[in-house]
């Protein structure tokens, strides 16, 4: 029997449920509160382990999105326990915004002002707003909106500066970089979700400006207009910093930039973004190995290939590239969005402990198998599922 569209749809449906009984069972830490900070490969958990922003507005997201698909009490439970964390330990009731990372225990410990990690907890407090309906929520994500906005946005050169101290005083450490590399593309396509996730909830003057800003940032900036690729860093001025390729960001940005046009509305910008779109989609082919699957990154300047096939790349491949055969009706990215699920479904998740695992190398060996860590948590790959899901649904 042929593989089809309707089959996966139904693959992605069941491996999303799968995804979500995993965190149910294996990430709540019901004596020190929240979620495990880490939990390895045998679904073993780090009770000590600090816990941060970034997975613990991941997980709010999932369960506030999965519960407007797939009700269930359950989904609730999770969305509320998320939110309540991130209100009782990661807002910083003094400054503004959200710490970085606390202690197992919810004590504060990377304090300083990540505009990455606010971008998440944007995002997902948007998101579970949808489902809460409470005015406090909605407060919640419009107060560190304008917190990074009042500190964060970059009125002369436009953009937004990476972090700041607990004070929102300036810094040369931004966590995720340092010195002149003070903007970067992965903390604007992430502003850039959480900016059109607002905007659904709360259309505003702000709201509006800000996700048409972030728009047009992508467009100018960041996707270079000859390659369609992206540049990772930048000095304050916008002058690059990098010539690395991230193969991952490029075919994930591609999607959620049309995402942002589609909910911002304008007739212009959506026709530019639908091209700007496809050629992204296009251009990532490039990454993509023999056996489908889309290698990590690549540096021009010493032609070295990092080869090795992680989750989240993965995921947002089969979205991305279906979204192209969406947008351009062009089969072969159907193709490409297929092949990719089909090395996600043999190389990545753990048929026997649950799960996906972290990553695999060129060979299909696993490198790295942590369920649950700072970075990895259920977004990737539960949105990948809910997305395809929904795209595939549309006739």
């Amino acid at each position: 029997m042929p593989f089809t569209l309707n089959d996966f749809r139904q693959e992605v449906k069941e491996e999303l449920f799968k995804i979500l009984e995993y965190w149910i069972q294996h990430s709540i830490d019901n004596e020190k509160g929240g979620f495990y900070g880490t939990v390895n490969g045998k679904n073993i958990p780090d009770p000590n382990a600090p816990k941060g922003i970034v997975v613990t507005s991941r997980i709010l997201w999932t369960f506030s999105a999965v519960q407007q698909l797939f009700p269930d009490n359950r989904y609730v439970k999770m969305a509320d326990r998320a939110y309540d964390y991130i209100i009782n330990h990661f807002v910083d009731k003094e400054y503004g915004g959200v710490y970085w990372s606390v202690t197992a225990d919810g004590t504060p410990l990377e304090k300083k002002k990540q505009l990455y990690g606010h971008s998440f907890a944007i995002y997902s407090l948007s998101e579970y707003y949808k489902i809460s309906k409470k005015q406090e929520v909605l407060d919640a994500a419009k107060d560190i909106f304008s917190q990074v906005i009042r500190h964060g946005y970059d009125k002369a050169k436009g953009g937004y500066i990476e972090a700041f101290e607990r004070d929102w005083s300036n810094t040369d450490d931004y966590i995720l970089s340092r010195g002149e590399n003070r903007k970067s593309m992965n903390t604007h396509i992430h502003l850039l979700e959480a900016y059109t996730n607002l905007y659904k909830v709360w259309k505003s003057e702000s709201s509006t400006f800000h996700l048409r800003h972030a728009i047009d940032l992508m467009l100018h900036h960041i996707v270079d207009p000859h390659t369609y690729r992206m540049t990772l860093f930048f000095k304050e001025d916008w002058t690059h910093t990098s010539e690395t390729i991230s193969y991952g960001h490029d075919i994930e940005a591609s999607w959620l930039l049309w995402e942002a046009a589609e909910a911002l509305g304008d007739s212009k910008i959506k026709m530019k973004c639908k091209d700007v779109s496809i050629q992204m989609a296009k251009a990532a082919t490039d990454g993509l190995a023999a056996d489908g699957a889309l290698n990590y990154e690549y540096e021009p300047s010493t032609k070295h290939l990092n080869d090795s096939k992680q989750w989240w790349p993965e995921a947002e491949a089969m979205v991305g590239f279906y979204n192209a055969y969406q947008l351009s009706h062009k089969v072969t990215y159907l193709g490409k969005s297929e092949k990719i699920w089909d090395f996600i479904k043999k190389h990545l998740i753990d048929r026997v402990n649950g799960e996906w695992f972290g990553g695999v190398d060129a060979n299909g060996k696993v490198i790295s198998d942590d369920k649950i860590n700072f970075w990895k948590g259920p977004y990737h790959s539960s949105r990948a599922c809910m997305e395809m899901w929904r795209r595939l649904g549309e006739k």
